[in-house]
């Protein structure tokens, strides 16, 4: 009897500590997914090109994948809960900083520092994951940590749209309020890992900086993946950062009915987070690889149908944009649990910030290119164009990873 009660209480504090985490990054993307619902109020107000407003998001992406390298190491050695508050409270203060701005260098900086401060979150909070989930469901664990990332689009869709009709200004201001709330709740009643783990785990059991980054940089398969995660995030944030402009563009922003479309994206994404932990586990026989693989497939497909139907504000492309959403992100919880199964326990903060880095070097590299995509075709259904070609390559990539872990023979098995 009292095994059975230690063993229910220890469920339910994993499952606590899995929802506080779930929470508190519920609301981080309202500190930098808001910038492309004022991209083009902002570039009229700059009096700038949407290249440059590219190169806006590609400094907080840049800053993004510098602090992954730099801060999912440091979730291994430091606390995580720590800096996730830390990061959530100084990234909201940039936003309110921005929205005071009318400077072109001055937005472009701080942006940057917020994607820096933006990146203390996301391998701490799969740290905290980790200690907590050692066994048991963990790729579910990762799909709800994964689909809290997902509604937080959706929370950031709702707020812009809401006042990006009022002032873009407000875009920065009032939803960072929320995140900096979540932080503190979290920061209160979170805690980094089980008592009995604190207790038996000294310094010295911590990996250094260098054993852990040669682990990590040492893997082959693990960068083959990241490789592949990439691709998967640069057409992701082409479809976040870019589809607000597309919808922006194309609708009367005193009756922006088509603009509500867009919030079918995130929505889509957040449902692909969850469904993807059991389709890789029920379809792919927890084949992660082969998962991302037709996720990214079915997103090239979807994309280049939308670029072959061009702007439409009819149930078509609702479904269309659901979808895209759905396989462009869902396939990111599939990705990340590849971290401890490729590394081990004791790596996961290293990992999964390398992961998150060449992600967000992806990201980066593709916002000024669709910026001048745009800007040089007209044509803002060119980033459908683009989708399609960058999930392909994903779906190539992840195919590689596939074969360089596994003897050809069986992999060929698994594929039929």
């Amino acid at each position: 009897m009292a095994r059975e009660l230690m063993n229910h209480t220890g469920t339910w504090r994993r499952w606590q500590m899995l929802l506080l985490t779930m929470f508190c990054y519920l609301f981080f993307y309202t500190g930098r997914h808001n910038f492309g619902w004022a991209a083009h109020d902002l570039a009229d107000t700059l009096h700038v090109s949407f290249t440059k407003i590219g190169w806006i998001s590609f400094t907080m992406l840049a800053g993004y994948a510098l602090g992954q390298l730099i801060n999912g190491n440091l979730a291994d050695r430091l606390s995580p809960k720590h800096m996730i508050a830390a990061g959530g409270l100084l990234s909201a203060l940039m936003n309110i900083l921005i929205s005071f701005s009318d400077s072109f260098t001055t937005i472009l900086i701080l942006w940057g520092f917020n994607g820096y401060f933006q990146s203390m979150a996301w391998a701490s909070g799969s740290r905290i994951i980790a200690n907590w989930w050692r066994e048991g469901n963990r790729g579910l664990a990762y799909g709800l940590y994964t689909m809290s990332a997902g509604l937080s689009s959706v929370i950031t869709y709702l707020f812009s749209i809401l006042l990006v009709t009022d002032n873009w200004r407000n875009v920065f201001r009032i939803p960072v309020l929320f995140l900096a709330v979540a932080v503190v709740i979290f920061f209160v009643f979170v805690r980094n890992a089980p008592e009995q783990d604190v207790q038996e785990k000294s310094a010295a059991d911590k990996p250094g900086w260098k054993e852990a980054y040669a682990a990590a940089l040492g893997n082959r398969q693990f960068l083959i993946v990241c490789l592949s995660l990439g691709f998967q995030s640069m057409a992701r944030y082409a479809l976040i950062f870019w589809l607000p402009l597309y919808f922006l563009g194309t609708a009367d922003k005193s009756a922006p009915s088509s603009v509500w479309i867009s919030i079918l994206l995130p929505i889509g994404m957040a449902a692909g987070a969850i469904s993807f932990g059991a389709i890789s586990d029920l379809v792919f026989r927890s084949d992660r690889m082969l998962s991302i693989c037709m996720g990214m497939l079915s997103c090239s497909g979807l994309s280049a149908v939308i670029y072959s139907m061009g702007f439409s504000s009819g149930v078509a492309i609702g479904v269309l944009v659901f979808c895209a959403g759905f396989f462009s992100y869902g396939p990111q919880a599939n990705f990340w649990p590849l971290a401890p199964e490729l590394l081990g326990q004791r790596f996961v903060g290293t990992g999964t910030g390398i992961m998150n880095m060449v992600a967000y070097i992806f990201a980066a590299a593709g916002e000024p290119l669709m910026g001048m995509l745009i800007d040089r075709s007209g044509n803002r259904s060119v980033i459908f164009l683009a989708v399609a070609l960058i999930t392909l390559l994903s779906a190539a990539t992840i195919l590689w990873a596939l074969a360089a872990g596994r003897p050809k023979r069986k992999m060929l098995h698994a594929a039929f």
